[in-house]
């Protein structure tokens, strides 16, 4: 049975599916929403995570992120 956690996503709520026992990580999130974590910040209740720190780093229902994609471009 797959739990599901409620976020808050650059403002907007929205729920996801938690696989790992209810739990789901900010790695796992940026690989459900398809972006490429080396080129995204993330931002948890107001305090970066690092890159370093994303697999790690675990996301509760109520959490807030903000998270910014860089775009190159000349």
């Amino acid at each position: 049975m797959t739990s599901t956690v409620t976020l808050t996503l650059n403002g907007e709520s929205r729920i996801f599916d938690a696989p790992e026992k209810g739990s789901l990580s900010v790695q796992g999130l940026l690989i459900l929403l398809e972006l490429d974590m080396r080129k995204v910040a993330v931002e948890l209740n107001e305090e970066i995570v690092p890159r370093s720190r994303y697999l790690e780093t675990w996301l509760a229902s109520g959490d807030s992120l903000e998270i910014v994609h860089f775009i190159g471009g000349g």
